[in-house]
């Protein structure tokens, strides 16, 4: 018992054992978390992490968690973001009950707190420049200079900040400095601002205000007015730890929180940074802060990812202090593993060719019973039509085969997945060459895809009937970010962009139960040769108009027809340039169906 005991607490990560040690303790009756974003842009996979591990304490200890904004900067805040940052929480599965804040409306206890801090003789109204302060501040071996107003007395300074909470200031001509060292190795304790004029309108409280506070002032206050027992963030605020306790501690709170620091998410050749999407959605590279190519939680949703999916992520990630990155691949290999036996698998003909069954008869259309997913019978079955005429993909015949080509050639018979056995009997061409009808016979006895007498085909291959198919359009993504450069210019900090990472392609053909879909529906996409090659599919609700053809687009790969490649002579990695994940390639394609936006997973096993 001893032994399991001890396994048990060695598999807790740090920050339990701090919590389970608290509460053993006796600090804390009941912790309480927060995910505290600023709604200056939109989240990104890294936040996915905070606000899982924040919210999966709370649920883990029967504790409580808070949504907080921490819209302190109104220079850079909109209600576009606050609106956006809540559906993403919400989608994680992350409940703040009715525990819903903004640090604006503790503007009041702020200021209180601030003159507070004057009255004790811990802070001062200082008239230095930004950049004074700056050569001021000393550096990282040298110590700073005292500002010249530092000694201000506690009368005057009150009589300041007040006549800055009146707008008697311009922008930038006064701050309230903390008076802690400065001298402190800590550089963030050298007498740091703690706020600022700034005449702005507030998204929340309008021109109420024309001072505001710091994040590193503001943001201890909040978790001690919420309650916040363990005050969890990245490890970049580590160094910030010793203001956040000075903080707390001055303005004497009865049950201060507790700051613990873990390591971020990084993940290799993606863009997250917010300044760096703001410019490629603000130039037009990119068609949102949701599009497919970005990493935000909004364009993983439109992407086809399940909160499934990305909760198992950020475990097979962990919680650590060491700063890591993590490959790409892993995030796909969640959603892969995620929709492997939940979505329905669906045909779609991305390069067609028409494919005439002469022995079929005319007119007719029947309808083939096909299991939704082979793997998981509980998702039932769908009726598809079946015609004389079809569409197959073009790479699926070869007049000329090469060697070791299984699927459709001149007296070849081949299996139309779960319909029947056809043999080709030869092609049409137009006066250039290129096939424009493949013609064959079927076997009336293989319906169902198999023959009573026994006999194999060698080949598969997927379809749609003609007079049912919809018509697609098809966007191709690869990576936004050049992979062989890396993310950043190493001369001038730019972005290695990669310009082939948005192709467009017309007249492609999709089944019509796809035209059915709604949004965030999930599908898989099936292939004759290589019954496991197309895998997750799924659909999400992309914010566009309903328009006939409907629309569908391919991310991260190049275009490619749904059909074997290895009898191409081309390796399959060149044909996915170079996307691969723990030995499997991956191909992925959203999808606008009926004005909502579809994504298609790709995988090869």
């Amino acid at each position: 018992m001893e032994k399991e005991t001890a396994k048990e607490t060695v598999s807790k990560n740090f920050i339990e054992q701090i919590i389970e040690k608290d509460l053993a303790e006796g600090k804390y009756d009941e912790i309480c978390t927060r995910f505290p974003p600023e709604p200056n842009g939109y989240l990104h996979i890294g936040h996915a992490k905070s606000i899982l591990l924040n919210y999966g304490l709370a649920q883990k200890y029967h504790g409580k968690f808070n949504m907080r904004f921490d819209d302190t900067n109104p220079t850079k805040e909109k209600v576009e973001f606050v609106e956006s940052i809540k559906k993403d929480i919400q989608w994680l599965g992350a409940d703040w009950e009715d525990r819903l804040y903004f640090a604006s409306n503790y503007f009041d206890q702020m200021y209180e707190a601030a003159v507070k801090l004057i009255k004790k003789g811990k802070a001062f109204v200082c008239d230095l420049t930004a950049e004074e302060i700056r050569e001021y501040r000393g550096t990282l071996t040298e110590p700073g200079k005292e500002s010249p107003y530092r000694n201000r007395s506690v009368e005057e300074n009150l009589e300041l900040f007040e006549k800055m909470k009146n707008g008697e200031f311009e922008d930038g001509s006064k701050v309230l400095r903390a008076k802690i060292d400065m001298a402190s190795p800590n550089i963030n304790m050298r007498d740091p601002v703690i706020y600022r004029v700034a005449h702005m309108i507030h998204h929340n409280t309008g021109d109420k205000w024309c001072i505001y506070p710091m994040y590193d002032f503001a943001h201890p206050i909040e978790d001690a007015i919420e309650g916040v027992t363990h005050s969890i963030c990245t490890l970049e605020f580590e160094d910030h730890r010793p203001l956040y306790d000075w903080v707390v501690q001055e303005l004497e709170y009865v049950h201060p929180p507790k700051q613990i620091e873990f390591a971020k998410l990084y993940l290799t050749n993606v863009v997250t940074g917010k300044r760096y999407i703001k410019k490629l959605v603000e130039d037009g590279i990119v068609d949102g802060w949701d599009d497919p190519r970005l990493v935000s939680i909004a364009a993983l949703r439109r992407r086809g990812f399940t909160p499934e999916s990305i909760q198992k992520f950020v475990e097979l990630c962990g919680v650590s202090k060491a700063n890591s990155s993590v490959d790409y691949a892993m995030l796909e290999y969640c959603i892969r593993e995620d929709l492997k036996m939940k979505a329905p698998r669906m045909m779609a003909v991305l390069d067609p060719v028409k494919l005439v069954i002469d022995n079929y008869p005319e007119g007719e259309i029947e309808y083939l019973e096909v299991p939704n997913n082979m793997e998981n019978p509980e998702l039932g079955t769908r009726q598809v039509p079946f015609g004389r005429e079809l569409y197959i993909e073009r790479e699926d015949f070869m007049e000329v085969p090469i060697k070791k080509y299984k699927r459709l050639y001149p007296e070849n018979e081949v299996r139309l997945m779960n319909a029947y056995f056809v043999t080709c009997t030869g092609c049409e061409k137009d006066e250039d060459g290129n096939v424009t009808v493949i013609h064959c016979t079927y076997d009336p006895a293989s319906k169902g895809g198999n023959s009573p007498d026994g006999r194999k085909v060698k080949g598969t291959i997927h379809w749609v009937c003609a007079q049912t198919a919809v018509e697609a359009e098809c966007r191709l993504y690869e990576n936004i970010v050049d992979e062989e450069k890396g993310v950043y210019n190493k001369e001038d900090g730019s972005l290695n962009l990669n310009p082939n990472s948005l192709t467009i392609v017309k007249g492609c053909l999709v089944e019509p139960e796809l035209g059915k879909a709604e949004a965030y529906d999930r599908f898989q996409f099936v292939n004759g040769e290589y019954r496991l090659l197309p895998d997750e599919v799924s659909i999400t609700g992309q914010r566009i108009a309903v328009s006939d053809p409907v629309k569908f687009s391919f991310l991260d790969a190049l275009f490619l027809s749904f059909s074997s490649f290895s009898d191409t002579g081309l390796t399959t990695i060149d044909l996915y340039n170079n996307f691969s994940i723990f030995g499997k390639i991956i191909l992925m394609l959203e999808v606008q169906v009926g004005g909502f936006g579809v994504m298609f997973f790709i995988f090869m096993f």
